[in-house]
């Protein structure tokens, strides 16, 4: 029968049971950082002039001092090997949205034959690898294989751990031969050190002596886990990460019992060996928790260091996959990969802070806090200057397939302050902002009970369809999907930040901040010109409403919801003028970027719809047609036994198999049509092709259905 394998899958998720795990395992906390080369390590065992000059690089930021690679090496191998590594490897993240590694082995041989453990500083700071295997966007030939990694000594090397042993992973870096990047890191840290200059600059003009700049984030990671039974019956999740036919059950998401409700045993077992890996690796992961849908989970991780973060999530997610395999579970990082039910996002949770002082918080009286009413007001210039630069760094082929859903915001970038700092930022400028009217007092919630305790009031309520919201003393941009690098957005934000904060900071740096009088009045004017300017970027309402993309138009906004019109946003002149003018990337750069992401784009959507076809013709179609002999056959036999009663509902069942063997049959040869011309043509003809397949499913025997369904998929785990 078409469904056995089905039954097999249910018959082994029922058969789990719960083993409580010992008290030792419990004690995760004491193994935070076991397998990462941090301070701790690096104290350990380098001597002390050496550990000092590589700290001095890790936090201060000083030029790495080459004369201690041989040394760090040297340690770096022994405490790799004491975790049981055999292999070293420069992990790095090329444009294929993933990370990739080459391992070579400790090992040289001596002239007498024997096996020696080798890792040099040379080894350390740089590797070799094929440059043209990877996407360059036409920065390379495929004759033309040179490329190179580089050792970022400011993410900590770490080890991996797999069933028969472990291997050194080395943060790195990866250019071409001649010099252009071919990765997503070296923008990003390009990026860093431009805020870092600007934040910098601004602050000196306040008046402020000069302390080090921290750019942090915090990414909040969804994703979904289908048992593994059920995932290798679905050729389409095992091609794609999402399924491209299936009929949503009578109930999914909308009850909406799902969402913080009671962890299940087995996915908590996954979630507490998760905790486990990630801690070991230094990853603070710190939240837990059943997302809106069914089968839908999210982890999120403490803030930390901008470089580090990003380094973080894209380890992150490798774990996710490895443990949920531990497990008997597949973890699906798709945006989209249940058509019905929320799709899963990556929310990137931006900061910046000056010394100790975040510089997004606004305190208890932001009217009184100048320095972030100049730091909020240049963040909303840089957003409405460059909204085409935010919405290219969302697209992807997954990603289209959820904004503007009910799960993610819209393809319209707007900034959600809330009512309060709305207020304050329209009377900027009609007082000075070093002397403003007595500001709110903090708010709080009385809920009535006498054991109940008042509630502090934050500023402002969130607002989960605004995709870049102010949440409190920091901005969450919520558009990223939950398969892409935050390197992507976080590298645009710190470019276009830096761009606004170095707008105000001209204008300032012509005054003596000693006199305030005329120092804040001229504040007053500059912030004024830029909320008046740019106000038009900040919406408060629901993003999901048809009168706000109306609204955003009459705005002047841009409307970019089509992928290709928005990704063309990186070949604008004046965006690539602004990534030269930072040194974030050069015209080539930029331009390899449009034409990497335009294939990657152009690809997933071709392996989609060839995927498509094959299930339609040759899982979906033999069944349809097998159904309509069945019905045939026992419409014929009730007609030759003389049978009055039956025909008319056996006719009718044979007919509308008939008609979906003909309607699947042309939506099948549209399909293979549409494969040979544009991207925009496979994708309504694969739309075609799912509503026959998906109605097929609603009728067919379900004794005889071969594909896993959404109401086991969703529901059936442990």
């Amino acid at each position: 029968m078409g469904n056995c394998s089905r039954i097999s899958a249910i018959d082994k998720i029922a058969s789990y049971s719960e083993e409580l795990p010992s008290d030792e395992s419990l004690r995760q906390p004491d193994e935070f950082g076991k397998y990462v080369f941090n301070e701790t390590a690096i104290k350990r065992y380098l001597p002390h002039k050496v550990a000092e000059k590589l700290l001095a690089t890790i936090r201060d930021r000083r030029p790495l001092d080459p004369t201690i690679a041989d040394d760090v090496a040297n340690a770096m191998k022994e405490w790799a090997i004491g975790l049981g590594a055999t292999h070293f490897t420069h992990w790095f993240q090329p444009l294929t949205g993933g990370t990739a590694e080459k391992h070579d082995a400790f090992l040289d041989v001596s002239g007498s034959g024997e096996a020696l453990q080798s890792f040099s500083g040379k080894n350390l700071i740089k590797g070799e690898p094929d440059a043209s295997s990877f996407p360059s966007g036409g920065l390379r030939s495929t004759f033309e294989a040179r490329g190179y990694t580089a050792w970022d000594p400011t993410s900590p090397a770490f080890v991996k751990r797999h069933a028969n042993g472990a291997t050194l992973c080395i943060p790195t870096i990866f250019c071409s031969y001649t010099g252009e990047v071919l990765d997503k890191k070296t923008p990003l840290l390009r990026s860093i050190q431009v805020l870092e200059r600007s934040v910098k600059r601004l602050m000196k003009a306040f008046g402020s002596d000069e302390k080090p700049v921290s750019v942090t984030l915090g990414p909040e990671q969804e994703y979904f886990l289908v048992d593994r039974n059920f995932y290798l019956h679905r050729p389409d999740l095992i091609q794609t990460g999402r399924t491209l036919f299936g009929s949503p059950p009578p109930r999914h998401q909308q009850l909406e019992d799902h969402y913080f409700g009671t962890i299940r045993p087995g996915i908590l077992a996954f979630m507490t060996d998760l905790d486990r890996e990630l801690w070991r690796l230094g990853i603070p992961a710190k939240t837990r928790h059943n997302e809106v849908a069914p089968a839908q989970f999210e982890v999120a991780p403490i803030f930390e260091e901008l470089n580090l973060a990003v380094d973080h999530n894209m380890l992150t997610m490798d774990v996710l996959r490895r443990v949920a395999m531990r497990h008997g579970m597949v973890c699906l990082l798709h945006e989209k990969p249940f058509a019905g039910v929320n799709g899963s996002g990556k929310h990137n949770n931006w900061s910046v802070a000056y010394g100790k002082q975040n510089l997004l918080e606004p305190g208890e009286d932001p009217e009184q806090n100048v320095i972030f009413l100049t730091f909020l007001s240049a963040i909303i210039r840089a957003v409405d200057l460059h909204s085409d630069l935010l919405r290219a760094s969302t697209v992807s082929a997954g990603n289209k397939h959820r904004l503007g859903a009910n799960e993610a915001p819209p393809a319209i970038i707007s900034v959600f302050l809330g009512e309060q700092l709305t207020e304050i930022l329209e009377k900027i400028g009609k007082e000075s902002p070093d002397k403003p009217k007595a500001g709110r007092s903090r708010e709080t919630i009385l809920l009535g009970g006498e054991t109940l305790p008042p509630l502090p009031k934050d500023m402002t309520d969130r607002n989960r369809t605004s995709p870049f919201a102010f949440t409190g003393n920091k901005f969450e941009f919520r558009a990223c999907g939950s398969s892409q690098s935050c390197a992507g957005f976080c590298m645009t934000m710190n470019t276009i930040a830096a761009e606004s904060i170095d707008y105000i900071a001209e204008k300032l740096e012509k005054l003596d901040p000693a006199d305030s009088e005329a120092f804040h009045g001229t504040l007053a004017k500059i912030l004024s010109e830029i909320i008046e300017g740019h106000k038009r970027v900040i919406f408060n309402g629901n993003n999901y409403s048809p009168e706000w993309v109306e609204e955003a138009k009459r705005r002047g906004l841009p409307v970019l919801q089509r992928s290709m019109q928005a990704l063309r946003s990186l070949t604008k002149d004046e965006n690539i003028a602004l990534f030269e003018r930072y040194g974030v990337f050069s015209r080539t750069e930029l331009l390899s970027r449009f034409e990497v992401f335009l294939e990657e784009y152009h690809y997933k959507v071709r392996i989609e719809g060839g995927i498509a076809l094959e299930m339609a013709r040759n899982m979906i179609l033999p069944v349809v047609i097998e159904q309509f002999d069945r019905a045939t056959e026992a419409y014929a036999k009730a007609q030759s036994a003389g049978l009055a009663d039956g025909l008319r509902g056996l006719r009718g069942v044979a007919a509308e198999y008939g008609k979906l063997v003909d309607e699947l049959t042309d939506a099948c040869d549209g399909m293979q049509k549409a494969l040979s011309e544009e991207h925009e043509a496979i994708l309504e003809a694969m739309r075609r092709l799912r509503s026959v397949v998906d109605r097929a499913e609603q009728v067919i025997s379900d004794e005889e259905w071969p594909l896993p369904k959404y109401r086991e998929m969703l529901f059936v785990y442990n």
